[in-house]
C-alpha cells in the first residue's frame, strides 16, 4: 500500500464522514460546525472560551459569535471563572445536554456499523492506529 493510497483513503473516510455528520445534523437547526462545539463542550464539560477555540481550531472572536448563537438559542451558556475575573467557562445547558446525548448516541451508532464486519482484533488494531495518526495532528 502506497502513501498515496493511504491519502486518498483519508480524504474519502473524511468526505464520507462530513456528509453523514451533515445528514444527521440537518434536522437539528443546527450547522455542522454548532453542532462540533456542542460535541467537544459536552465530551469535556467545563472550557475556557480559549481552550474551546484551540479544540475548535478557530480564533476566539470566531468563537465568541458561534457561543453568542448556542447561547441565544438556549444551549450554552457562560459561567465565570472562580479564579480569573477575565476569565468565563461555556457549559451545557440543560437543553444542550440533552441535543449532546442525542448526537452522540448517532456517532456511536454510526461506530457500530461501520465496524460490525470488524473483529474485535481489529476494532483494538484501528483504535491503536487510529491513536497514533490523532497524536501527531
Amino acid at each position: 500500500m502506497s502513501i498515496e493510497t493511504l491519502s486518498h483513503q483519508l480524504i474519502e473516510l473524511y468526505d464520507k464522514v462530513s456528509s453523514w455528520e451533515y445528514s444527521v445534523v440537518k434536522d437539528s437547526g443546527l450547522s455542522p460546525a454548532q453542532m462540533h462545539t456542542i460535541e467537544i463542550i459536552g465530551h469535556r464539560k467545563n472550557l475556557r472560551m480559549k481552550e474551546l477555540a484551540e479544540k475548535l481550531g478557530v480564533t476566539t472572536g470566531t468563537l465568541t459569535m458561534g457561543v453568542d448563537k448556542l447561547e441565544k438559542i438556549g444551549l450554552v451558556e457562560r459561567k465565570p471563572h472562580d479564579t480569573d475575573r477575565r476569565s468565563y467557562f461555556v457549559v451545557l445547558t440543560s437543553k444542550g445536554e440533552k441535543m449532546f446525548e442525542e448526537h452522540h448516541r448517532f456517532h456511536e451508532d454510526f461506530t457500530r456499523e461501520v465496524s460490525a464486519e470488524l473483529t474485535n482484533s481489529d476494532v483494538e488494531t484501528l483504535t491503536i492506529l487510529l491513536g497514533k495518526v490523532l497524536e501527531k495532528m
